[in-house]
């Protein structure tokens, strides 16, 4: 039973017995650093109830504490607050209870309950993993581990977005410029290859699109955009456009005195240029429907590229130490919620319009109207994301819940999911949930896939592993290390700085990453963590003496109390962070006691002090600390070295 378990059923039990009066909860908070005490109670909630003067009530409540509780060995009142005082006792019998339990806080599944699926990365398979994945993969992944630990059964998964326009850009890039390169003969990832397809076929649409907007055509658009008279559309002999001039002005003068609106249209303008005059585009488009209508040749193609793609993810994946129990694919699953679309249309769920297309009225719940099945047929997202809901539940019978990990900018489309799959009668509907996490920015701006201008996943771990070794080579404590030892310390850091910076913030913020500073081997960063714990590793190996014996009987010292006070925390934080779905309440609970460790370790003689059973405690204590911060950051996907 915890201490709040305790002292809830105590302080209950003294209310009845003083003042004849049955209360169901009672109130704590973290006793302020300026009064002496472990654990506040709030006795403001009384005083309605108890009709008298809250100081009164305290003192009251506080001495009955005091005679008829062994752990409580002191109070004070301050205003409508009771600081309780708990014995050094009951400290030192608690940390006796879980000093070898090297799971602390962790909660075994029970299996009655039903399982969470987390789902996260969900990539494109047009372009390898870049910093906002990294953002999305250890936010799912830590959310699926914290869930794990709090007492959840958890399957983690992903849907791959590996069909569509977007992948048939790389594909048609590289039939028209790829001459036959592969990853084995190029010597890069996939992924990567593939990439480099995509941002070429952006670059051609654009040098087409640039050489369009010379020619009187584009001219002609932005004249009918400005509702201008200042053009009409002829057509001679040849289908060429000619322009008109009125108003004795040409319509070039006109177009070039108003640049900024010039490139305003030019921008706006683009989509349209792309699905009506683009020669690429009409190309692209084709070859789409040439795999929708199953053509051997671009079906091919397409399985090829794509499983370079799946390959170079793997490798991804397994440097970023994220893994997945299960994967679908947009191929499979995009037509997946026809049926299911089908069924509501007969239940009066949806309904369907005069052109054909089927909808959902949600006006009534605050949403609008959302289309689920377009006029000839085709699914569209909403569809496809219904079905394979639907389908992750048929797979794992036991899936009670999901979480989805996607970013803020999804959070209306997951709104409707949601409320379309609780109208369609699941019951599992009322426990899913929308992990939506803020955009990473970089001091350089935001990225763009298209142009090339992100930062690639690859690239930045290993940027992280390089700054990792200069940092540790600056403060040269390496000696005695192999270059083998060294490269794994090197990337052990590395990650860890990385995996910290982005895990600590709260999901739920747009974020700025800042490589070096995340670094740092001071504040609140993965490093100086990872240092800390280190440090305990050498006090074990240093004691050379018989530290499995329990101490008991010890007068303790304040900073001990304090860290035991802290560890005590752990199994809290664990179900909190799940409640949540935040690391960053792991994460910052860990910096938190590595501070408070870091302190004792500064004030308290360890291995120096003269009495044995407090030496022994002391190293106990180190250890325990140490476990759990190996613990807490198991929960977040990072390592920890033995030695630093």
């Amino acid at each position: 039973m915890t201490l709040h378990h305790t002292l809830t059923t105590h302080i209950q039990k003294a209310v009845l017995e003083l003042f004849n009066i049955s209360i169901e909860k009672v109130e704590f908070q973290a006793t302020r650093k300026e009064f002496e005490g472990d654990i506040t109670m709030v006795v403001f909630p009384l005083v309605k109830v108890l009709k008298g003067n809250p100081v009164e009530i305290g003192n009251q409540i506080g001495n009955y504490l005091v005679t008829n509780v062994n752990e409580v060995s002191k109070f004070n009142v301050v205003g409508g607050f009771l600081n309780i005082v708990i014995s050094d006792a009951f400290y030192v019998e608690f940390f006796n209870t879980i000093k070898n339990n090297e799971t602390f806080g962790f909660v075994a599944p029970k299996e009655e309950e039903k399982a969470v699926m987390v789902e996260y990365s969900s990539p494109n398979t047009n372009k390898p993993l870049h910093l906002g994945h990294i953002r999305n993969n250890l936010l799912g992944y830590s959310v699926a581990e914290i869930l794990k630990a709090s007492g959840k059964k958890v399957y983690k998964t992903q849907i791959i977005n590996d069909r569509g326009i977007h992948i048939c850009k790389s594909m048609l890039a590289w039939q028209k410029f790829g001459n036959g390169q592969t990853p084995v003969s190029t010597g890069l990832k996939g992924d990567k290859l593939v990439g480099n397809f995509y941002v070429m076929f952006e670059k051609e649409f654009q040098k087409e699109y640039s050489e369009w907007s010379k020619t009187d055509e584009y001219l002609f658009e932005f004249s009918k955009d400005k509702n201008t008279s200042l053009a009409d559309k002829l057509t001679n002999e040849d289908g060429e456009i000619h322009i008109l001039v009125n108003d004795g002005k040409s319509l070039e003068h006109d177009f070039f005195t108003n640049e900024g609106e010039h490139k305003t249209f030019k921008s706006n303008f683009k989509d349209k240029y792309f699905n009506n005059y683009s020669k690429i585009g009409r190309e692209v488009k084709q070859m789409l429907q040439k795999w929708e209508a199953g053509d051997e040749d671009v079906v091919a193609l397409w399985k090829t590229m794509n499983q370079w793609v799946y390959d170079g993810f793997a490798q991804t994946y397994k440097n970023l130490g994220v893994d997945f129990d299960s994967y679908y694919y947009e191929s499979n699953t995009y037509l997946l919620g026809k049926e299911v679309v089908q069924f509501g249309l007969e239940k009066g769920i949806f309904e369907k319009d005069p052109d054909g297309s089927v909808w959902i009225d949600l006006t009534a719940d605050g949403l609008d109207r959302k289309i689920v099945l377009r006029s000839d047929g085709t699914a569209v997202y909403m569809t496809q994301d219904i079905g394979t809901a639907i389908q992750r539940v048929k797979d794992f019978p036991d899936v009670g819940g999901m979480v989805y990990t996607v970013g803020n900018e999804q959070d209306y489309h997951f709104k409707v999911l949601f409320l379309i799959l609780k109208k369609l009668g699941f019951d599992w509907a009322d426990s899913l949930y929308h992990l939506s996490y803020g955009m990473v920015e970089l001091p350089s701006g935001k990225m763009k896939s298209r142009e090339g201008t992100v930062v690639d996943a690859d690239d930045l771990m290993a940027e992280m592993t390089t700054t990792a070794q200069t940092i540790s080579e600056e403060l040269g404590k390496l000696d005695g290390y192999s270059d083998e030892e060294k490269s794994v310390l090197f990337k052990t850091i590395g990650l860890g700085a990385l995996k910290y910076y982005m895990l600590k913030v709260d999901p739920k913020k747009q974020m700025m990453f800042n490589p070096e500073e995340s670094v740092d081997f001071a504040g609140n960063t993965g490093p100086f963590i990872q240092y800390t714990y280190a440090r305990i590793q050498s006090i074990l190996r240093k004691a050379d003496f018989d530290t499995s014996v329990s101490i008991s009987g010890l007068e303790l010292h304040e900073k001990e109390k304090e860290l035991i006070k802290q560890v005590q925390l752990f199994p809290e934080v664990i179900q909190n962070a799940a409640e949540n779905h935040s690391p960053a309440l792991i994460a910052n609970y860990t910096y938190d006691l590595v501070k408070e460790f870091n302190s004792f370790y500064q004030q308290v003689s360890i291995l120096g002090e003269e009495n044995h059973d407090k030496k022994v405690f002391r190293v106990q204590l180190s250890k325990s600390v140490g476990n759990t911060i190996k613990n807490a950051f198991q929960l977040l996907g990072i390592e920890v070295p033995e030695r630093m």
